[in-house]
């Protein structure tokens, strides 16, 4: 009679068999991510699937460092781990220890660590953004001389202000050397003395935009003395350099929009001032005009008045006259006439003067806050001037460093990085020195 084994016994030796399978025992596998959930005891159960089958996984909340970014279902991904069986389920899963992305999923990952990476270096810090002038006339544009970019920039700036002045540096801005194009671009640029720079592209997918990813780039930007606008892509693209830059555009068109004034509406603003101004001396001077003719009115009124008064007393002293010759009474009231006509003449032209002197007291304080908000801006534009000036490279050139190149212009750190006999370039404040390897030491 044939052995009959339990439901257990069938599973466990199952389970020898799968664990005495090396391959099983140290596999990887690629796939699709689908059904993927996180269970609140830390552990992720999902499956893999391609177009042949599909193979359930968990990884162990032990084993959730070896997850470096937010798996979601439709991630293609390549999974590392061993095939076991389930005794109490009977059936086989992948128990994974480490999971990475391929494709754009790596592109975003590497994006994700690189933007860790300059975060934690404070180069995202607010406090580094420059200003973007407010009536820039020379924008320095570094972008594909071809592309839809410029040709958006140029005529949106042209339409706003036809005196506006564009630079333009053709960069390549995808594939194969368009990161150290776009550096040189920057760089250029700025020693050019531009007064805002745009930096971008049109849209595309994240292996189009990639080149705006690499942190020469990112340097780059940092260190630009000119305030830089980050253009790339549309709307919903985002990029390294968009951190980085001191002003984030939607578009290159919103690019142009920022960077440049609107000259008519420069035109129309000043025109208004100027109205404004004209209409307020208007007013001051119909003021004080109107001031005058009170003043002159009451005069009148006054002088009519004690004219009328003085008469009543002429005639009065007159009927006294033949009497009592009161000749001296009458000399004295005409003085008293003439001194009240002298002290309202007085009165008159010192209260002229004093609005005259208002009105200049006004006029001297607009002049100064003026100056003072100019003198203020000059002040914060020189502190901004010796703050950038200490970011120089060539300052550590001038105290005696200097910079080590090897031919294709690639940075050498390392002793690792050149072999005997390869030649070098020594970069120094006057120029630049070639010299060969001979020998290499390293540091203990």
């Amino acid at each position: 009679m044939k052995n009959i084994y339990t439901v257990g016994q069938v599973n466990r030796y199952i389970r020898g068999m799968f664990r005495q399978d090396i391959l099983l025992q140290g596999i990887l596998v690629r796939g699709e991510v689908s059904n993927v959930k996180y269970h609140t005891s830390g552990h992720i159960y999902f499956s893999l699937k391609d177009q042949a089958g599909t193979l359930s996984c968990i990884l162990f909340a032990g084993n959730r460092k070896g997850l470096t970014f937010p798996m979601k279902n439709g991630d293609n991904v390549v999974c590392s781990g061993s095939v076991d069986v389930y005794e109490k389920g009977g059936s086989y899963q992948l128990y994974v220890r480490e999971i990475r992305l391929e494709g754009a999923g790596l592109l975003y990952q590497k994006f994700m660590e690189l933007k860790k990476d300059l975060e934690e270096m404070g180069m995202f810090d607010r406090r580094y953004k420059q200003p973007v002038p407010k009536y820039a006339m020379k924008i320095g544009v570094v972008t594909a001389p071809t592309g839809a970019a410029i040709r958006d920039i140029q005529n949106i700036s042209y339409r706003r202000n036809p005196y506006v002045q564009i630079y333009l540096y053709p960069a390549l801005v995808q594939g194969e050397g368009a990161a150290a194009s776009i550096v040189r671009g920057i760089r250029t640029l700025d020693e050019f003395g531009v007064d805002v720079m745009i930096v971008g592209r049109g849209g595309g997918s994240i292996e189009d935009l990639w080149a705006f990813n690499e942190e020469a780039v990112a340097r780059a930007v940092f260190e630009c003395r000119t305030p830089v606008i980050s253009a790339v892509g549309h709307e919903t693209d985002t990029t390294i350099t968009d951190y980085v830059a001191d002003l984030r555009a939607p578009t290159p068109s919103a690019a142009a929009e920022i960077a440049v004034f609107d000259y008519r509406k420069f035109v129309s603003d000043l025109n208004m001032i100027e109205n404004a101004m004209k209409r307020s001396l208007t007013r001051k001077t119909i003021s004080a005009h109107g001031r005058i003719e009170r003043y002159r009115i009451l005069l009148e009124n006054g002088t009519k008045k004690r004219l009328v008064a003085a008469k009543n007393d002429l005639r009065y002293y007159r009927a006294h006259l033949a009497a009592k010759s009161p000749s001296s009474l009458i000399n004295e009231k005409r003085r008293f006439l003439a001194d009240a006509q002298i002290a309202m003449s007085d009165t008159l032209k010192k209260r002229i003067e004093d609005r005259r002197r208002l009105a200049d007291e006004y006029s001297a304080l607009l002049e100064r806050r003026e100056n003072d908000i100019l003198n203020n801006r000059k002040m914060r534009f020189g502190i901004l001037i010796e703050r950038f000036r200490g970011l120089n490279p060539l300052d550590r050139l001038r105290q005696g460093y200097s910079y080590v190149c090897d031919e294709n212009g690639k940075n050498i750190r390392k002793v690792e990085d050149v072999d005997i006999g390869d030649a070098v370039r020594v970069i120094v404040t006057d120029g630049s020195i070639m010299a060969e390897v001979k020998s290499t030491e390293k540091n203990s």
